[in-house]
């Protein structure tokens, strides 16, 4: 007999956790071995109850980001082994697909994905197959299209630093880079997006949802 699906939730909202915790028991093969509500608490769970799968939210409040936490799990793993990361978010900007499809993520669904969806994904997943919502990947397919369209991850970084305030010299401070590194990305990112100013990089990025309104 197949041994169950071991899955470990990580999501901030209680109420969530409870929705999730309901659409997974009615599935025989599905064992729901642990729940944590911060990034910190995920990969220490991850760590210690050796999940098939892990449901992974992005935003968790203060503290380490679900990006972040998935790199950290996935790293405990192998190419043919080890947790897989399904990420469960409300969110579908490219600076937020970017981030977890390169921490390591095995797919990617929205939080109003049918229940059916959900259940396939994570069978998938378990597998080692990925599984993305329609949305996410008619984003990734545009990013291999039009690549010069599109923001590297690293400008899609420093873009969303932009978008929530910071000067130059603080998103130097922030990601351990030179000043002139900064103002060379914020050129790229003006040319890519055919604007010339701060505000108008932001207005055009959050516009075609590449990061989130502010």
């Amino acid at each position: 007999m197949t041994p169950p699906i071991r899955i470990l939730l990580v999501d901030d909202h209680p109420v969530v956790r409870s929705g999730l915790r309901a659409m997974l028991a009615g599935q025989p093969d599905f064992e729901l071995v642990g729940e944590a509500a911060t990034g910190e608490e995920g990969v220490a769970a991850a760590r210690r109850l050796r999940p098939d799968v892990v449901l992974m939210d992005l935003q968790l409040g203060p503290g380490m980001h679900g990006s972040e936490a998935t790199r950290h799990i996935v790293a405990m793993g192998t190419a043919v082994s080890g947790p897989r990361v399904l990420v469960l978010t409300t969110f579908d900007t490219d600076a937020d697909i970017v981030a977890a499809i390169e921490a390591g993520a095995t797919g990617y669904l929205l939080k109003d994905a049918p229940s059916d969806d959900l259940h396939a994904a994570i069978r998938s997943a378990a597998t080692g197959a990925s599984a993305l919502a329609p949305s996410v990947a008619s984003r990734l397919l545009g990013r291999v299209r039009t690549p010069r369209a599109t923001l590297s991850p690293r400008e899609l970084e420093v873009l969303g630093h932009v978008a929530a305030g910071l000067s130059n010299r603080q998103i130097s401070k922030r990601m351990f880079l030179s000043e002139t590194t900064v103002k060379t990305h914020l050129v790229h990112i003006y040319a890519k997006l055919g604007v010339d100013s701060r505000t108008a990089a932001v207005a055009a990025a959050t516009k075609a949802g590449l990061i989130r309104p502010s």
